[in-house]
């Protein structure tokens, strides 16, 4: 009691003093997450755009010009558009690239993404960059549907731009990664939603695939963040992907195939088409190397030609940074793929 004889609360004497401590990690790691995501974002994004202002990151500088903000859909939502860079002096038809960035489902976009289109259209391919719908306030499928759109607008539309639609790459990195991958299994194994069916009744000559750094399984992410090495940050960058992009981040694993792939194609289940050769890079220290490895296992099953490239000491992301060797190595090994599936 109080000298004003009211009870006091006083902790129980019997109470594990570890309580305490899980109550405010309880209460700070949502707070973490969000601060984390949010700092990450604006870093990643002021960085990318103010390179993009340098006079190397013209699209002219190397033989190139980008055309901006097509609408691949009828919304009129920024979202839903893409932009197209082609070589200038280099006349079509010329092989295509479906080029869909990363970020975890909920950041980052096409703008962010320029200098991986420059390392496309360099090599002579008519790259077609997407925005899409971003997590959380577009969950599940609004991003798979969304690239499914895309692809669908590319097979009728890149004859305008000089692509040729008999040579189509497929190609993104991390939560992109993901995204192409889904596609080629919408292509390959048909789907009950009417938006991927449409995939499927298309047929697209999709020559090769390039899921960078990919993460393959979007539930279940606590299956990457086991090794207490790993800094609480990027745990929280992983397991945020699941729950801001799947309905119910808990759920079995399979569940959403098209959030999924890696799932689909360690099933075993023979496709009604053959999927298409995939070239997949990824660094050595990445926390999301397993699904690499994974997909790599499953392709071999299934006997599709595949070379998995691992990066020593890389981490992710490390193709985008153009001035590292291993970044440079890889690219260089991506084109040689390329060359030999893709017919020039």
């Amino acid at each position: 009691m109080n000298r004003h004889g009211k009870k006091m609360n006083t902790p129980d004497r019997d109470q594990n003093p570890n309580e305490s401590h899980i109550l405010k990690d309880n209460l700070w790691v949502p707070v973490r997450k969000r601060m984390g995501g949010l700092m990450l974002k604006t870093v990643l994004t002021s960085l990318t755009r103010s390179t993009g202002m340098a006079p190397f990151a013209y699209p002219k500088v190397h033989g190139l010009e980008r055309i901006r903000n097509i609408s691949y859909r009828n919304t009129g939502k920024q979202y839903h558009k893409l932009d197209v860079t082609r070589p200038i002096k280099r006349k079509g038809p010329l092989p295509i690239v479906l080029y869909i960035h990363g970020g975890a489902f909920r950041m980052l976009s096409k703008e962010t993404h320029w200098v991986i289109t420059l390392a496309y259209g360099r090599d002579d391919y008519v790259v077609f960059n997407i925005n899409y719908r971003l997590a959380p306030q577009h969950k599940f499928p609004a991003a798979i549907e969304d690239a499914c759109h895309a692809l669908t607008w590319v097979i009728q539309n890149a004859s305008k731009y000089g692509g040729d639609t008999s040579r189509i790459v497929l190609a993104g990195e991390s939560a992109g990664a993901n995204l192409v991958t889904s596609l080629a299994v919408a292509a390959s194994y048909p789907q009950p939603e009417p938006w991927a069916r449409t995939i499927f009744d298309a047929n697209p000559q999709i020559r090769a695939v390039v899921p960078a750094c990919g993460i393959l399984q979007v539930s279940n992410t606590e299956r990457l963040v086991q090794s207490e090495k790993l800094p609480n940050w990027i745990k929280d960058r992983v397991l945020s992907t699941s729950e801001g992009y799947l309905p119910d981040p808990h759920c079995a694993p399979g569940e959403h195939p098209l959030a999924d792939p890696l799932v689909v194609i360690e099933e075993n289940l023979q496709p009604e088409r053959p999927l298409p050769p995939f070239f997949i890079p990824v660094g050595t220290r990445d926390p999301l190397l397993d699904d690499t490895r994974r997909l790599g296992a499953a392709l071999d099953a299934h006997g599709v030609p595949n070379e998995t490239a691992y990066y020593d000491g890389e981490v992710h992301a490390f193709h985008a940074m153009m001035w590292k060797k291993g970044a440079r190595q890889c690219w260089r090994d991506t084109f040689a793929f390329l060359n030999r599936f893709v017919p020039r």
